[in-house]
């Protein structure tokens, strides 16, 4: 059995270290081992490593290297080196040459090449605007790195970019699946928090991309139409079951230029008629597309050219800086002075301007909005003062940080002003505040957390029942807050102690005492940036046997010791002799010193032969073996006594066999007798007759040793000794090997004769290791693994075999079986899915375990997916067929790599491929086929485990067209009109079916679709409708008619084609009385082909010819213009209005009003007065009530009237108005009457009269007043 595990020591006092270098460069790895003739050997990727071009081996003593020359990115491996039972394992880093970073070409800004190397003011972020490059000092020459360390995933980044206002602007990212077992997610976030997966838009589109050729997914996030308040850092992180990375970035947005010499007064005065026709251009001021045109009303008029001659377009004092500094009651006579009659416009541009921040004295330039930075690393804020001597005061969170300690840095150097944060914590997240007397600038310091990952995963363990487990992690903060799960549930300290969490800086470990068979299973640890799973295993205790009692044969008067090793220290036992139990006497002597249990008997005599057992406590078996009692006779011959050798004493033949275990002693003891004392030769490799008289010995034996009265005259090897006493000849072989087996002579000879015995030597041992496993095959969580038997079975039986596995990069292994398995294919199962492992077997003889096999091939535990769901006929011709189906409900961890088709002619058993390899859609066309014939059809999904079971359709198919009787499906949106505006396509698809292929037919209005109005392009699934240009005479209804010989089927589409009106007729002013002036008009001759939806009424004052809308999308053709200023003389004009938008002309009213100066008398007219008198009417009665005497009672009810009712309170139709006892409250008509202390007799029927001048109205109820009990009556009821 094998031995307990020792401590293992490193063969290495030098071990290599994981190195970074640049391409192009060689890199040396270096080692030491403890012994110089220890044998080396080098591994790439667990791949063994020869001297070639590519690598240098060299070894000098104890010294050895690694060189590897010309080194590129595909080097960038994990390498190992091995010597004896050590293994070292180390990483070599591969850097990019720098080179220098060309100017980006505009638009482009957001996209990076994979190479290149960002500019210094982009690798910290935040840090880019803190302080001019020139200007740092030279020992911060560098900004600090805010990088956090990454797994590694990204192979490339989304770089920092800048775009202008109205522009779009692309990030990329990029991912290497090749190493991931699941499809990496990727999310963008901007500022700290915001998700933007759920703001994809108008502006904002996240797509995504996968090259099956070099397996990279491309992520790109376009911002379309970039605005101002798109500027700020985002983040993208990429995550794949335990691996992680991120990266941080920076979006800067660029305002428009602006157009210079803008005219405050143009943009807000309407233009006249008369000025344009002489200026023969257009102002900017009503044009839409203006800066302006979102505040100027008039922009919804049409542009006009003509400007009158005495206005002077060209500004001749500054009104913005005139209405800055204005009260805002001063705004209307301001307007009024310079012209400017969109008086709301101006309030609005101006409310813009009065937001813009206006240029600091004190600083040239400021803080930005916001920085981020990494927890644990340190970010510098900068500002540039304009005063190179003054001083400035940093704040957080409103209070002035001091100088003290390391913790901030405050600097100044030149102009520039710098705060340093070292060691940012989350307590430095917070706003700061840089303040120069009046003047301050703000911006907020986001601290990232960085994700806490995984550095050392669980190991796999297995435990005996009651023992102590310790599942130990490792991660990469400090003080990190984890999650333990079991089989998906999670872990918390329970009331009986049964787990325990303990931390230790960095290490995490789960403790179960005293672990149970329930608390086999997997165990997870989670972080929020990874988790690792280990599986547990929990076996009852199994007693072994290290040493068994062995068969003893001893003489009168010597010693007998049966001794017997258990695996259990703490197991006691009893000891029998032929079934009865062993008791502690003066010769007999019973022992138990830890694993070892001892029966030793002192002079043997005759009667201690027999059966001995020893039988553990507690365990259903035992130990036997038997003691031989040798009685030694003793004959007195002459002095002249041939030798003679005793060995049939027990009834034994000379041809003794004895069987030894390799490495304990071999010791023969042999009788003899003889006088003169015999000389004694042993031989090894012949018989005992081959030997000559006189020490001659036949040639070929391998071995002699010859004693002479006692003394040794030849020894052949220094682990054999031999020795003589009276009367035996012992022959002894320290540490017994496989080669001293054999046939073993002694020969005594005296002058009186000889005397030959040959003795069979058995030495067993344990088997050699078998030959490397093999994988046959493997499942979701299993695997079936065989071996071959090993060479050498050790010269016993083989019993059985132990197997063992492990994760594959893991150091601990795994006992599968505990009783030795007697078969060579063995199936593990209880495996994850989806984790590469190694296998190994030991075999097993009676006399122990043999070393471990070499390690299988790694192998990853996956199952092919269930059967394809769905699978159905789309399509039949009579040539092909079309095939669809869906995608498997499981497919497991490994990637689905598509799916074969195959059928066969029924009736047949050969499955024939439909094609070469597989298809990853989940449909297909198999054409070629062979009208008539009755095809089977069945798909398969393949994974790398291989091909599912299959999916085969019900029936036989018969490869003939069928049928199918026309229709067409019409889209929901051309049931209803189709509206479309002049100049506009028209692009219809409407799907149909029938086979075979229909005849489709379009008309319009009753007739053939003449080819000039419309194209129409037909399939054999749909008919596509298109004109490229609308015209109004497109309008009409347009029927699809689909035939199939005698069966069709019809649609129609009804297309509206509109376009703007034309303008309203008959405009005239029909009054004119004050201030107001009533216009009348006759709808417009043409409607655009659609309803008119309203009319835009303007006025103009002929002075300034400035039109001013009155109504807008106004519905009658009459309308009231109202307060028009007295002494003033109008025009009016009227738009049509559709659903296209205004007439292109308005019409305008051919004569002018003047509105008159003087007065007029205003008549108010007569109202008659409305009558709010209404009778009495109780709103809510009043209710019966039973009281108690002696107790106040009130009756409530609701009335109301106009005017005010009287009300009258009556008890069985007694007036008690003026009765003491009683007292009357009426508020907001609610009416309550009070009863002072009733007595029974106050009981009765109340009622309450309400009386007005219309009327009256009465409402009652019963009132019962019980007496009170009295305390010695409550007594007696109570008995």
């Amino acid at each position: 059995m094998p031995e307990p595990a020792k401590k293992t020591v490193s063969a290495f006092s030098k071990k290599p270290k994981t190195q970074e270098a640049e391409e192009g460069s060689c890199v040396v790895f270096e080692a030491e081992t403890e012994k110089s003739e220890a044998k080396v050997k080098w591994q790439c990727n667990s791949k063994d490593i020869a001297s070639g071009n590519k690598y240098a081996i060299t070894a000098t003593g104890n010294k050895h290297s690694l060189t590897i020359k010309h080194i590129t990115v595909e080097d960038a491996n994990v390498y190992a080196v091995i010597a004896g039972g050590s293994k070292v394992k180390f990483e070599l880093r591969v850097v990019s040459k720098p080179e220098v970073p060309a100017e980006a070409p505009a638009g482009e800004t957001g996209k990076a090449d994979q190479g290149s190397v960002p500019p210094p003011a982009a690798s910290t972020q935040g840090e880019t605007s803190a302080a001019k490059p020139d200007a740092q000092p030279a020992e911060d020459a560098h900004p600090p790195d805010t990088r956090q360390d990454l797994t590694g995933l990204f192979t490339e980044k989304p770089q920092c970019g800048e775009v202008t206002v109205g522009e779009n602007i692309t990030f990329v990212a990029k991912v290497n699946a090749e190493s991931l077992l699941k499809k990496p997610s990727v999310k963008w976030f901007k500022g700290k928090w915001m998700d933007l997966a759920s703001k994809s838009g108008k502006h904002l589109q996240l797509k995504e991309t996968y090259d099956r050729n070099t397996k990279v997914y491309t992520f790109e996030m376009q911002i379309i139409a970039a605005k101002p308040n798109f500027a700020g850092g985002y983040r993208c992180e990429v995550s794949s079951k335990d691996k992680f990375d991120s990266c941080n970035f920076d979006l800067v947005v660029h305002e428009a230029r602006a157009t210079e010499g803008l005219d405050i007064r143009a943009a807000f005065r309407r233009t006249s008629e008369g000025g344009k026709k002489r200026s023969g251009t257009a102002t900017s001021s009503t044009d839409g597309k203006d800066d302006s045109g979102e505040l100027d009303f008039s922009a919804l008029l049409k542009k006009r050219s003509i400007k009158p001659a005495h206005m002077n377009t060209d500004p001749d004092v500054d009104v913005w800086n005139i209405l800055s500094h204005a009260p805002p009651s001063e705004y209307e006579k301001i307007a009024f002075q310079h012209g400017i009659t969109d008086l709301r416009g101006m309030l609005k541009r101006l409310k813009k301007m009065k937001k813009e921040e206006k240029k600091s004295e004190a600083f040239l330039k400021k803080l930005d909005p916001a920085y981020q930075v990494l927890k644990g690393h340190k970010i510098k804020l900068g500002v540039e003062v304009a005063n190179e001597d003054v001083e400035v005061k940093w704040f957080k969170n409103g209070q002035e940080i001091q100088k003290s300690g390391s913790k901030y840095i405050f600097e100044s150097v030149g102009n520039m002003r710098y705060l340093t944060i070292n060691h940012c914590s989350l307590a430095d997240d917070a706003a700061y505040t840089c303040v120069i007397g009046e003047e301050k600038c703000t911006t907020e310091l986001f601290v990232k957390e960085p994700p806490v990952t995984i550095v050392k995963n669980l190991e796999d363990q297995m435990v005996m029942k009651g023992e102590r487990v310790e599942l130990e992690c490792e991660v990469s903060e400090e003080g990190a807050n984890v999650k333990w799960e079991k089989d998906g549930v999670e872990l918390t300290r329970d009331e009986s102690l049964k787990y325990r969490f303990k931390k230790d800086g960095c290490k995490h470990v789960l403790i179960i005492n005293e672990a149970t068979k329930e608390d086999g299973g997997h165990y997870k640890v989670k972080t929020n940036g990874g988790e690792s799973v280990a599986e547990l295993l929990v076996q009852e205790k199994e007693l072994e046997i290290y040493q068994s009692i062995a068969d003893l044969t001893v003489k009168a008067k010597d010693q007998a010791v049966f001794k017997c090793e258990v695996s259990d220290e703490n197991v006691k036992g009893t000891w029998y002799k032929n079934g009865v139990e062993v008791k502690p006497n003066a010769r007999t002597n019973i022992s138990h010193i830890g694993r070892i249990h001892k029966l030793t008997i002192d002079e043997v005599k005759p009667e201690d032969e027999g059966d001995y057992t020893f039988v553990p406590d507690g365990y259903a078996f035992n130990l036997s073996a038997k003691l031989n009692f040798l009685e030694v006779k003793i004959d007195f011959v002459p002095r002249q006594d041939p030798p003679k050798i005793h060995l049939d004493c027990m009834g034994r033949t000379s041809d003794s066999t004895i069987i030894v275990v390799a490495g304990n002693k071999l010791r023969l003891d042999v009788p003899i007798t003889g006088d003169p004392a015999p000389t004694v030769i042993w031989t090894k490799g012949e018989k005992a007759s081959s030997v000559k008289p006189g020490g001659e010995e036949k040639a070929g034996h391998s071995a002699c040793w010859t004693l002479n009265d006692g003394e040794v005259i030849t020894e052949g090897d220094g682990r054999v000794h031999v020795e003589s006493t009276k009367g035996h000849c012992i022959f002894t072989i320290e540490g017994a090997e496989r080669q001293d087996e054999g046939i073993y002579s002694v020969v005594v000879r005296n002058p009186a004769g000889e005397d030959t015995a040959d003795i069979s030597v058995k030495v067993v041992d344990v088997p050699d290791p078998p030959q490397a496993p093999k994988i046959l095959s493997v499942g979701e969580d299993s695997c079936i693994v065989q071996w071959e038997p090993p060479l050498f079975n050790g010269g016993d039986p083989i019993i059985g075999y132990v197997v063992e596995r492990k994760k594959l990069r893991s150091y601990r292994w795994m006992r599968l079986n505990f009783d030795p398995y007697p078969e060579t294919t063995f199936e593990a199962k209880r495996m994850i899915e989806g984790m590469p492992y190694e296998m190994r077997v030991y075999a097993v003889n009676s006399i122990g375990m043999s070393h471990h096999s070499p390690a299988s091939q790694p192998f990853v535990p996956v199952a092919p997916t269930s059967e394809p769901i769905g699978l159905h006929v789309e399509d039949i011709s009579d040539t092909s067929i079309t095939l669809k189906w869906r995608a498997p409900e499981r497919i497991g961890a490994a990637k689905l790599e598509g799916y074969g088709v195959e059928y066969c002619k029924e009736g047949t058993d050969e499955w024939i491929p439909a094609i070469q390899g597989l298809t990853e859609r989940p449909s297909m066309t198999i054409k070629n086929l062979t009208t008539g014939d009755k095809l089977l059809f069945r798909v398969r999904a393949y994974n790398m485990a291989g091909p599912s079971s299959p999916a085969v359709l019900a029936q036989p198919v018969t490869i003939r067209e069928i049928m199918q009787r026309p229709k067409i499906w019409l889209p929901r949106n051309l049931r209803q009109t189709l509206i479309k505006k002049v100049g506009e396509n028209v692009n219809v698809l409407i799907p149909f079916q029938g086979k075979p292929r229909p005849k489709i037919t379009w008309s319009k209005d009753g007739q053939p679709l003449d080819p000039s109005i419309a194209s129409v392009r037909n399939s054999d699934f749909d008919s596509i409708f298109f004109i490229r240009k609308t015209e109004r005479k497109h309008s009409g209804q347009y029927d699809l008619k689909v035939q199939i010989e005698n069966v069709e089927d019809t649609a129609k589409i009804t297309l509206q084609i509109v376009d703007l009106p034309g303008p309203p007729e008959a405009l005239k002013i029909a009054d004119v009385w004050g201030f107001n002036v009533a216009l009348e008009w006759k709808q417009p001759k043409d409607n655009g082909n659609c309803e008119i939806t309203g009319y835009t009424v303007q006025k103009a004052d002929k002075k300034t010819m400035e039109w001013f809308t009155v109504h807008d999308h106004y519905r009658r053709t009459h309308c009231v213009v109202s307060d028009l200023i007295m002494g003033n003389e109008y025009i009016f004009r009227v738009f049509s209005i559709n659903l296209v938008g205004l007439s292109p002309e308005p019409l305008t009213t051919k004569d002018s009003v003047f509105i008159q100066k003087s007065g007029i008398d205003y008549k108010s007219p007569t109202y008659r007065e409305h009558d709010f008198s209404e009778a009495p009417k109780f709103t809510h009665p009043l209710v019966n009530r039973s009281i108690i005497a002696g107790y106040n009672a009130t009756l409530s009810c609701a009335v109301r009237g106009i005017p005010k009712p009287k009300v009258t309170w009556y008890k069985n139709k007694m007036d008690i108005s003026n009765e003491a006892k009683y007292r009357m409250l009426s508020k907001q008509g609610i009416l309550t009457l009070e009863i002072r202390k009733p007595c029974p007799f106050d009981g009765g029927v109340y009622m309450c009269k309400a009386v007005n001048d219309k009327g009256e109205d009465v409402v009652e109820c019963k009132l019962e007043v019980r007496p009170q009990i009295a305390k010695e009556e409550k007594k007696e009821a109570s008995k």
